[in-house]
Formats: structure tokens, sequence, C-alpha cells
């Protein structure tokens, strides 16, 4: 069919268009820094890739971006389980939707910049952005668990409940496969609203080991190279954070198809 030869040409295609969009791009900006003719206001791509790499050689920067990195993480996995609990409750319970729903609006909607400053007068700068990075996290998990929760299919939960299914069968084989779409899209929306502030607490509130630190000292020594070179690698780290978070879901989805199949097709009946 016309459709089964295109599809992998495509496929084998998007590297190759990958490679030509960065090239095409790393080109407009040397551009840029010949036309400026300043290293201070537009670093060459060149001379950034040197700093970085002059950078990336010492262990400072590999601990500091282990720290900023841990900080994420830990607001993180706080945002993500605080959002899947809300999303529960929320759902569950008149009360705590009249409660909780209202104030996580909020937070979705404030700038983060507010919160940054606020939670500065009460929490430490080590764990602000832990702390912003957790409160980023918890209305776009919520948000998405409660869209999930409200379309699942009515029909397979009755049929579960007449053939006897337990509550441990039923959240495995049907509630959870039918969340997951929105639970890693959730996860992938909330890892890169979680890096971005999170770094942006640290460029605030600038705690002593930090990657955002390390952007404000940069840009107030007027060390432009460094500040590209540690924006490069709050990227480099964001895009490995999302196909990491990519191929968790993909490996619960093989999980979950596995879990539940038929004894022919490689799963069994007993736990049925």
């Amino acid at each position: 069919m016309p459709g089964s030869t295109t599809r992998p040409n495509q496929r084998g295609h998007q590297p190759l268009l990958g490679v030509a969009a960065l090239a095409f791009w790393l080109a407009v900006w040397q551009l840029v820094s010949m036309a400026v003719g300043q290293e201070l206001l537009v670093p060459s791509p060149g001379t950034v890739l040197v700093t970085l790499a002059q950078l990336a050689v010492t262990p400072a920067f590999w601990q500091t971006t282990a720290t900023s990195l841990l900080r994420v993480l830990l607001g993180f996995l706080a945002g993500v389980l605080g959002g899947v609990v809300a999303a529960v409750l929320t759902t569950r319970y008149r009360l705590a939707d009249a409660l909780v729903s209202p104030l996580l609006r909020v937070v979705r909607a404030a700038p983060v910049a507010s919160f940054i400053i606020l939670a500065l007068v009460w929490i430490p700068t080590g764990r602000l952005p832990a702390f912003i990075s957790f409160l980023m996290v918890v209305p776009v998990v919520w948000e998405s668990m409660v869209q999930g929760i409200a379309r699942q299919d009515r029909d397979l939960l009755e049929v579960a409940e007449v053939f006897g299914f337990g509550w441990w069968h039923t959240l495995r084989r049907i509630r959870i496969p039918l969340l997951l779409p929105f639970f890693a899209a959730a996860c992938a929306t909330g890892m890169g609203l979680a890096w971005k502030s999170g770094i942006a607490a640290e460029v605030i509130s600038r705690p002593p080991i930090a990657v955002g630190s390390q952007l404000q000292d940069a840009k107030i020594y007027l060390e432009t190279p460094q500040v590209f070179a540690w924006t490069i690698t709050v990227v480099v780290l964001s895009l490995v954070l999302e196909r990491i978070l990519r191929w968790a879901a993909g490996r619960a989805t093989t999980w979950l198809a596995v879990g539940t199949a038929p004894a022919g097709e490689g799963g069994t009946n007993a736990e049925a």
C-alpha cells in the first residue's frame, strides 16, 4: 500500500532533516554574530562551543549541573504525586473540588516570577527551585488527570464489574491504560515547566551551587559566551529528560499491554 512505503521513508529522513535544521540555524547564528561584530553581544557558535567544552572538563560544571538537576527532579516528582492525588480527590469528593480546584487554577494562571519572589520570604534559597518546580507541575498534572478520569469508558468499567474484576485488576487493565496517555502528556509538559521554572528560581534566588546562579554571574560579569554555554546546557538537559520520559511511557505501555493480553498473545488468564 502507498501509506506503508512512505511512512518508513519519512521516518528515515527525520534525522537528516534534524541535522539540516540544526545546520541552518547555526549558520543564521554565525551570520548574526558576524553582522553584529561584537562577541560581547552575540558570540559566534565556535566561541560558545569552545567555552562549553572548557566548562565541561571542570568538576564544578558537573557538580553544578547535577545539583540543579536533583532540585528540579525532586520538585517534579513531588508535583506529579501531588497532581495525581489532587485529581483523585477533586473528582471523587465535591468538598475537595470546591477547596482545591480554585487554588490550583490560581497557581496555573499566576506568573512564576511572582511565586519566586513571594516564596523567597519563607523558603531557603537552596530549597526554592524544588518548591517552584513542584508548584508549576501540580496544576498541569491535575488538569490532565481530571480530563483523563472524566473521559474513561464507563462501559468498560461496568463490564469489569460484571465479570468480577477486583480493584487491582480493574486499575491495571482498564483505568491505568486509559489514563496513561493523559499522564504521559502531563509529565512531558510538566518536566519542561519544572526545568524552566526551577532554573528561573535559581537565577533570582542565587543558591551557592546552581546553573541559574552561574547564568546570573556570567551576565553580571559580561561573560556572554558563558551565558550561551549554560543556556545550551539547560536546553540539552531538558531534551534528554523529555526523551527519558517518553521512553518510560513507552515501556509502561508495553508492560501494560503484555500484562493485559490474552494467554495466546503473551499474557496469562490467571489474572482474570
